[in-house]
């Protein structure tokens, strides 16, 4: 953990799971089945699960493998945001909150990039696998909690079908480009 992690720690201690449970029910009530948003809360659900997977996997090999899946699913997810959602927050007033939100994904794919680096089996890993996702969970949160509750409902009707099929989009362009296919990554 950084110094800057640990001050950020001290004066805004991470949301409890209780707490980020609570927002992803609000969040579900209020989205439309098929929206951007479904489609968004969906993929988080996805990355808990993958995330899950790396820490269970018993041998270096499968945490490896799993440790791959979790890549592609987050890149493809995180891409897929910073092409499509978060201009959209930028364009309809959310300026910090997308600029915050570039800034998250990007250091999470730098700590992925390390992550590699490290021995799957050793405590190093297991340290930064869980710092990254302990950021990935507070990212989460945002998004769930009020910015895309905010941006579902700034951005007239008309556009979030068109917000729908760019996600879908961009998020399809780089699993394909993965090698993955959608049904590795439902797991």
């Amino acid at each position: 953990m950084s110094f800057l992690d640990k001050i950020v720690a001290v004066i805004a201690p991470p949301e409890s799971d209780e707490t980020r449970l609570e927002a992803r029910a609000r969040a579900r009530a209020e989205v439309n089945p098929g929206s951007w948003f479904s489609v968004v809360l969906d993929h988080h659900e996805q990355i808990e699960a993958a995330f899950q997977a790396v820490a269970a996997a018993g041998d270096a090999g499968s945490r490896r493998a799993a440790q791959k899946q979790l890549a592609v699913l987050l890149t493809g997810h995180a891409n897929a945001e910073e092409a499509v959602l978060y201009p959209a927050l930028a364009d309809a007033g959310h300026k910090t909150h997308a600029g915050m939100a570039y800034e998250e994904q990007a250091m999470t794919k730098i700590e992925m990039a390390l992550l590699e680096k490290l021995d799957p089996m050793s405590q190093d890993f297991v340290d930064k696998l869980g710092h990254i996702r302990g950021a990935v969970t507070h990212h989460m949160y945002q998004e769930e909690s009020d910015w895309f509750l905010e941006l579902q409902s700034e951005v007239p009707h008309a556009y979030q079908a068109h917000l729908a099929e760019r996600f879908q989009e961009e998020m399809e362009r780089y699993i394909g480009n993965s090698g993955a296919s959608a049904a590795q990554i439902r797991t």
